[in-house]
């Protein structure tokens, strides 16, 4: 069977939607440019979001005190030898809010970045207050003739959560940030996280509806991971009973749960969160991301289910 999207997998995969977009593998190669984030620095609060530590995810070639430019060759020589079909690549600025800064120094980093040869386009993880006008018409120049997304840390669609996480923006920040760049014709993306304290599995499966029609063009899930040495993870161990953690069996059930109401439209860039498992003292899965993903693959398939098949517009 074929879906909407035009292949047999059961969900709109990132993987076929870029090898159509650019005829070939495509692969992310990860930038630190050293940006902070408002809710670091003081301007909305200090320390930043309780769950967060940028080093748990960042490939070891990242770091701040190297240039873009010497990043990016040695992430591609690190893909090169890991990934020997990638055709192209994307540079992906992902630590901490990449749009935070004067829209002048954005774009010597961003053009640093696209003279490199084989990068094909950018993907910019930000935060929904980092957006100004200045910024808005630097990313749609760059967007005339480069692939770009603008990647939106969403996190939650609960106020009341984001809060409780020092997120510093509500919801309604990112509802308006993501119109804001679908009406200037970019590209936007979301991550979104299952499993924040206080939110039941009912809140999360609910939120399904919002995510759906807010014009995201991709979307990223992860199960809340408690990463050692964050505020989260002192919270959690004082309180741990107030945390809705997912062992793995029920994360499947879950997101499966979840794909099938979400937006056929919407590609999905990751189905789940992995880190070492030295580094998290939450529920700890061992397996690797393309494990999860063949059991999550394998359930779709045992209940004939797909992306968007109870999906209301």
């Amino acid at each position: 069977m074929s879906y909407s999207w035009g292949t047999e997998r059961r969900f709109n995969a990132a993987s076929n939607y870029f090898r159509d977009y650019f005829g070939a593998r495509v692969q992310k190669v990860t930038i630190d440019a050293g940006f902070t984030c408002p809710n670091r620095d003081g301007t909305k609060s200090t320390g930043g979001c309780s769950f967060c530590n940028n080093d748990a995810f960042n490939p070891s070639y990242c770091n701040p005190e190297k240039s873009v430019t010497q990043q990016i060759n040695e992430g591609i020589s690190f893909h090169e030898k890991r990934y020997k079909s990638a055709g192209s690549y994307l540079a992906y600025f992902q630590a901490y809010s990449n749009t935070y800064a004067t829209a002048h120094h954005l774009e010597k980093l961003y053009n640093e970045a696209l003279s490199i040869p084989g990068i094909t386009g950018l993907i910019i993880g930000t935060r929904p207050d980092c957006i100004n006008d200045d910024i808005l018409q630097l990313l749609i120049q760059i967007a005339e003739t480069k692939f770009l997304v603008i990647e939106f840390g969403i996190e939650s669609v609960y106020n009341e959560t984001l809060q409780r996480i020092n997120r510093g923006h509500s919801f309604e920040d990112s509802t308006e940030a993501i119109k804001r760049c679908n009406e200037a014709g970019l590209k936007c993306g979301g991550h979104l996280i299952f499993g924040l304290p206080g939110e039941s599995r009912e809140m999360m499966l609910q939120s399904v509806d919002n995510i759906s029609e807010l014009g995201l063009h991709t979307i990223k899930f992860h199960q809340l991971q408690i990463i050692k040495g964050t505020k989260m993870a002192s919270e959690y161990q004082d309180n741990p009973q107030s945390f809705n953690l997912f062992t793995i069996d029920a994360y499947i059930e879950f997101i499966v749960k979840y794909i099938e109401r979400l937006n056929p439209e919407i590609v999905i860039e990751r189905l789940a969160g992995e880190t070492q498992p030295w580094n998290n003292q939450g529920v700890i899965w061992n397996l690797r991301y393309d494990q999860v993903l063949q059991l999550i693959e394998k359930k779709m398939k045992e209940e004939d289910t797909w992306q968007g098949k109870f999906y209301k517009p």
